[in-house]
């Protein structure tokens, strides 16, 4: 019987063999739009920047871009600074199943694997959905006890890079796709350690996942071979890092229902496991005039027990653990309206009063809601007035999820506010234009990536 990474190879064959409908096209450059406006503002970030630095003197040994910097580097090196740059922000898609940022190691791996040999805009969007496809339905197999130690990001990355870079070395080769994919399994990794402190770590998982993906794609063109049963074998992937995965769920739809159709795009500047609770505050926000927003006495929050693991801090002192801190986005979000870039500014971080009301959250992991966990991310709030009056509203899902996905006009506004201050206005538009037309153009090189660099 075949293993599941040769199910996955010709799956990958048949794909190649035939065109993207449009629904699915169209949402592969939803996707990859969705990639470039986290990445940009990702570029100014520390992490992103050390990194860049850090191989500078690699600038000019490849044909690969990092956009946001200039010059270009060796498929594996570009990979890897884009993967950090778009994971860095937070603001990066999800595939909810999975608990997992499909896009960041997919189109990083992708893109520099696709300038690197010339492909058309077109085989990025195949490569794209295929490194999509195979990868959430590996990390969805894993799930819920995968997380539980290991970062989805990290791990289930590795199989979306190498198999959207397999698929751009050797389309239609099954031979090349199944070893890439057996030896990233191999190269999996990212511990949920990184998220508990004020480390650049995380970050890097997404772009280590793009780069290892690469390198795995780049050896199985050139013949070296891996395991085919790194996924469901004795000491496997699945053994090491999962508890009891159900692997049916690897080829369950495969070539018929397409995931990427089913992606979440974050409307908010943090962790996805706080949206729930920010969309029931931002509702409740309406009902409140400005003197009774003022008049706030407390705070409740029932989620998933996961969310509170994550996110349950009360005393973030960086940007960064502000991010995946519940009460500091809720009382964002309470005070200001939105968490966007703006709501992790050294200003907003040290605002005593916020620092008060965060005091005044109170986070309880709800049993129902726990259960659902990952296929469902809901959250119940109540705001509780100093005259006793309470406010309660209940997110079944998130904004920007399937149930309620952001609009074709939002994703571009997304875009917008978080390109344009990187690149400029001009160089944003021509940029957002090219990629709702990528399957014109006939090479990437018409993207001219490394100008838009600072």
């Amino acid at each position: 019987m075949a293993t599941l990474i040769e199910q996955l190879a010709d799956y990958s064959l048949s794909e190649a063999g035939r065109p993207l409908s449009d629904t699915v096209r169209h949402h592969a450059k939803r996707a990859v739009l969705d990639w470039f406006a986290s990445l940009y503002p990702g570029t100014l970030e520390p992490v992103a920047q050390r990194l860049a630095q850090a191989h500078a003197d690699e600038i000019g040994s490849g044909r690969s871009s990092t956009p946001g910097y200039a010059g270009s580097y060796l498929p594996g090196t570009a990979a890897w600074i884009n993967g950090t740059s778009s994971h860095a922000v937070e603001f990066d898609d999800i595939f909810i199943d999975a608990v997992y940022h499909p896009g960041v190691p997919t189109i990083a791996g992708a893109l520099a694997i696709g300038e690197h040999i010339g492909a058309s805009g077109e085989q990025l969007l195949k490569a794209v959905v295929l490194g999509y496809e195979i990868s959430t339905r590996i990390g969805a197999a894993v799930q819920p006890s995968h997380y539980r130690f290991f970062h989805t990001t990290g791990t289930i990355g590795c199989f979306a890079s190498a198999a959207a870079a397999a698929y751009l070395l050797a389309p239609g080769d099954r031979q090349v796709m199944a070893h890439a994919l057996a030896t990233a399994g191999s190269f999996a990794s990212g511990l949920q350690q990184a998220f508990r402190s004020d480390s650049m770590t995380k970050a890097l998982h997404g772009g280590h996942a793009a780069s290892a993906g690469v390198a795995a794609a780049r050896a199985a063109a050139a013949g070296i071979t891996g395991a085919l049963d790194m996924l469901e074998g004795e000491v496997g992937f699945g053994a090491a890092m999962s508890v009891d995965p159900q692997w049916h769920k690897v080829t369950a739809g495969l070539g018929e229902v397409y995931n990427i159709t089913r992606i979440t795009q974050k409307s908010h500047c943090c962790c996805g496991h706080t949206f729930a609770a920010i969309d029931a505050v931002q509702t409740l926000r309406q009902q409140l005039s400005a003197a009774e927003l003022e008049q706030v006495e407390r705070i409740e929050v029932d989620t998933y027990r996961v969310a509170l693991d994550v996110t349950g801090s009360y005393e973030p002192v960086s940007a960064y653990q502000a991010k995946f801190s519940m009460p500091y986005v809720l009382v964002q979000a309470l005070r200001y309206g939105s968490v966007r870039l703006q709501a992790f500014t050294p200003e907003r971080l040290t605002e005593q009063a916020s620092r008060v009301l965060m005091q005044r959250v109170v986070l309880t992991a709800d049993a129902e809601l726990t259960a659902q966990f990952p296929q469902a991310r809901a959250a119940r709030v109540r705001i509780i007035l100093r005259d006793g009056r309470t406010l309660e509203h209940f997110s079944p899902h998130r904004k920007g999820d399937p149930a309620a996905p952001l609009s074709d006009q939002e994703l571009d506004d997304k875009f917008a506010e978080l390109v344009t201050p990187v690149i400029g206005n001009q160089a944003m538009e021509r940029l957002r234009q090219q990629i709702w037309q990528l399957d014109e153009l006939p090479t990437l090189t018409e993207l001219n990536l490394p100008a838009l660099g600072r």
